[in-house]
């Protein structure tokens, strides 16, 4: 998912939306559900305006226009078209209806294409551009709210946001599955790792912080504390190399089995690293990717029947454990959707976490700390940071909301 819209972070407010014709909204009043499960969590104000960000045709433009990200759900769907083909699929947050019309091309008996933005309005109509009115049942309103009459066989969303769990979208999708979802039934992507690294960058430093010490002549270093607090006081989405990244291996904050994680696994998660520096060089900060993968139910060789995969971590889990690994070892059949500095750039980019004053670090030198990672109070879909660090005997901590 992606979170380019009013009162979110790196964003731009879009254009005004021009109003439809009451003729046109009083058309689709039969796509409004109305049930409420008593499960289901309140729609807020903040739920609204997010939703109404998504109703922008320019947030859906940026994602489908992502080669990566798109072209990796349509390859997954094609590698699971068995497990589809004349099954029910329910797409959460389905935005323009892309993917729950590749589910149609790949046999889906039916999909139910679930959104609670009005771009749910256009998705409709696309669906009978395209002649799959029969096949694709468009509807406006939450996952949590609306009333889907049958099981379904798969489960199909993007929801990963910047840093893998802003915008809080997972809870959704645990929602879906534990009320439709049958025994043995598929959800893509399956499985997600959220990595961190300490990062280098100069160049980034020193356009934003450096360029006050000396401008035309003058001295402006009294706009440096100023500069780095405008800059670097909230995490910062942009696109690294891997000559940015200072060690290896990585540090896996979480990992999602999305087969049998829980909401409490959200509300905060803790993970302590150590890393040891590979090169003499300033630390500016640390990097946070993620990787989803798009793995099928497990198959037990035991007694030859569908079981969903095991290997989601508590909170506890991860804070008690060092974190610190290789990516998970996978199938030459897995298909990965990565947005890693090495791999081919996505619309997610990498989340970079400044510190206001670089450290400066020696070949071998440790780095070592924790960061925890918070639900918001104030928006259960902002996200609390909370980086504890630690090198060359001095200690510090910086606090950030993704907003």
């Amino acid at each position: 998912m992606l979170a380019r819209g009013p009162g979110f972070s790196n964003g731009h407010p879009p254009r005004p939306r021009r109003g439809r014709p009451r003729g046109l909204r009083d058309s689709y009043r039969g796509l409004l559900q109305q049930q409420e499960p008593p499960s289901a969590r309140p729609c807020t104000e903040f739920d609204k305006a997010y939703f109404h960000a998504y109703s922008h045709i320019g947030v859906h433009e940026e994602m489908i226009k992502d080669h990566v990200r798109t072209g990796t759900y349509k390859a997954a769907i094609m590698q699971y078209q068995n497990l589809i083909e004349g099954k029910v699929v329910l797409d959460v947050g389905c935005g323009t209806g892309i993917l729950a019309i590749f589910c149609a091309f790949a046999g889906a008996r039916r999909v139910y294409a679930v959104d609670a933005s009005e771009i749910a309005l256009q998705a409709n109509e696309i669906v009978k551009d395209n002649n799959l009115s029969d096949k694709v049942i468009v509807m406006l309103g939450r996952v949590e709210d609306v009333n889907i009459e049958e099981n379904v066989d798969v489960i199909i969303s993007e929801w990963m946001g910047y840093m893998l769990l802003y915008e809080t979208m997972l809870p959704s999708i645990i929602f879906a599955r534990d009320k439709w979802l049958k025994p043995g039934g598929l959800i893509l992507p399956s499985h997600a790792t959220l990595y961190m690294a300490p990062v280098t960058h100069t160049a980034r430093y020193s356009e934003s912080i450096d360029f006050w010490r000396d401008v035309y002549g003058i001295k402006m270093s009294a706009m440096l504390p100023l500069a780095k607090q405008s800059a670097f006081e909230e995490p910062c989405i942009e696109t690294i190399t891997g000559e940015n990244i200072l060690t290896w291996p990585l540090v896996q904050v979480m990992e999602v089995d999305c087969y049998t994680i829980i909401v409490q696994e959200l509300e905060s998660v803790t993970a302590k690293y150590r890393f040891s520096s590979m090169l003499n060089a300033p630390l500016h900060g640390f990097a946070f990717w993620f990787d989803v993968e798009f793995n099928g139910p497990a198959i037990s060789p035991s007694n030859n029947h569908l079981q969903f995969p095991s290997g989601s971590l508590s909170s506890d889990q991860h804070s008690q454990s060092s974190s610190q690994s290789k990516k998970r070892v996978k199938s030459d059949e897995t298909i990965v959707l990565s947005t890693a500095p090495e791999d081919a750039p996505t619309h997610w980019q990498q989340t970079l976490l400044y510190l206001y004053e670089p450290i400066e670090l020696k070949q071998d030198q440790i780095i070592e700390g924790s960061v925890t990672l918070t639900q918001s109070k104030e928006n259960a879909r902002f996200l609390n940071i909370h980086l504890e660090y630690s090198s060359g005997g001095r200690s510090f901590i910086k606090e950030s909301v993704m907003r």
